[in-house]
């Protein structure tokens, strides 16, 4: 499988302005800047997509994980921080609050570990992944 997503810019990294689309069309020539990546301009950013990213592909994985072991999970809500510092991601922090009926507090760890690890987004990125996570109900 290959997935695809396409950036456009034209002029300067300051005073220039681009775009950005994904193959699926959600992304449609969707502003980005050098105001919306490093100020509070309007718009999109690299950073905020790879979280975005992070935060499906390791929730989609946790769910598997939880299917694979016989819990049947309920609502699944990840956030992730993506850290920018001197021109390098160093840092995704996923944040999770889980309602899995049935699961004990250790197993439930044990198969959140292994979907932070295992998750294709965490495997791709290289950076310090770390993770809080809460189960409810």
């Amino acid at each position: 499988m290959k997935r695809k997503g396409t950036a456009v810019w034209n002029g300067t990294l300051k005073e220039g302005k681009g775009t950005l689309s994904t193959q699926s069309g959600v992304l449609k020539n969707s502003q980005y800047s050098f105001t919306s990546r490093f100020e509070e301009g309007i718009g999109t950013n690299p950073e905020e997509l790879v979280g975005a990213a992070h935060a499906g592909c390791f929730t989609m994985q946790l769910s598997a994980n939880l299917t694979k072991a016989d819990f049947t999970p309920g609502k699944l809500e990840t956030t992730c921080e993506i850290t920018l510092e001197a021109g390098t991601v160093t840092k995704s922090h996923l944040i999770l609050t889980a309602e899995v009926p049935g699961i004990e507090k250790a197993k439930f760890d044990e198969i959140v570990a292994d979907a932070k690890k295992n998750c294709p987004i965490s495997k791709l990125l290289n950076a310090e992944i770390t993770l809080s996570a809460t189960l409810v109900g």
